[in-house]
């Protein structure tokens, strides 16, 4: 075990996030549970798991953090010919266990998955409980795509995305950041930078400058009706002023 890695037991609390390792970066803890208590703590002190299968519990809080702001959304033109056609529909928390089983599909050429059955569970009881979320994309009534994560007051921790047709998680993407700026959403947390959530605007930020964001945000609310389950009606007037340079 590598110096300075906690090793969590049975009872409910973390390590400071800022104590993470430098190398593998942002590795805090190991062990413990994934009891929808243990999570939901977990998302509140900005700490997330992610582990393969068959290996244990992985506790993570990177530095720098990826995290996306929805007014500083960026639209590719090709995104923007793609949300102007009419030929999908935007839901949200409509099919929140399909979506996390498209999340959860193999992956280009690996069988492997980090999100196992025990997290499956644990995600669907958050979701019962209203701290689970799903935004999903449809066309022709089959699901194309969406994301899933959790909420915490005026923060999104963003868990997964999948696509099973082109841009279809970039769709749900914008549609979030609309719907849950309109009801007072501030910040997306995107946990770890990629290529794909780069073209979206997503950006990094020092550790301390997310935690300090998050003790905030996770005070205060969003609108009563912001994760109703409902059709996302997403402002294709707008996407022109969110264009990339």
């Amino acid at each position: 075990m590598p110096r300075g890695l906690t090793q969590l037991d049975d009872r409910l609390w973390f390590p400071c996030a800022a104590d993470a390792l430098d190398e593998p970066n942002g590795l805090l803890a190991i062990g413990g549970d994934l009891s929808p208590a243990r999570l939901s703590l977990a998302y509140r002190s900005g700490i997330f798991p992610w582990y393969g299968q068959h290996h244990p519990i992985l506790w993570w809080s990177p530095d720098p953090r990826c995290v996306l702001r929805p007014e500083a959304l960026h639209i590719s033109r090709s995104l923007q010919k793609r949300l102007k056609r009419q030929d999908l529909v935007v839901t949200l928390n409509t099919a929140f266990h399909a979506v996390v089983d498209g999340c959860a599909g193999p992956r280009r050429d690996t069988d492997d998955t980090w999100i196992t059955t025990e997290l499956k569970q644990s995600y669907a009881f958050l979701h019962h409980s209203g701290m689970a979320h799903s935004v999903e994309v449809w066309k022709e009534g089959q699901l194309a795509g969406g994301l899933y994560g959790i909420s915490i007051g005026q923060l999104f921790c963003g868990e997964s995305m999948f696509s099973a047709q082109r841009d279809c998680s970039k769709v749900a993407m914008v549609a979030l950041c609309q719907h849950f700026q309109r009801h007072g959403g501030k910040l997306i947390d995107c946990q770890m930078q990629t290529d794909h959530l780069g073209s979206l605007g997503a950006q990094e930020c020092p550790r301390d400058a997310f935690l300090e964001m998050l003790y905030q945000l996770r005070e205060r609310s969003v609108t009563a009706d912001c994760w109703v389950p409902q059709r996302i009606i997403y402002d294709r007037n707008s996407l022109e002023n969110r264009l990339d340079p």
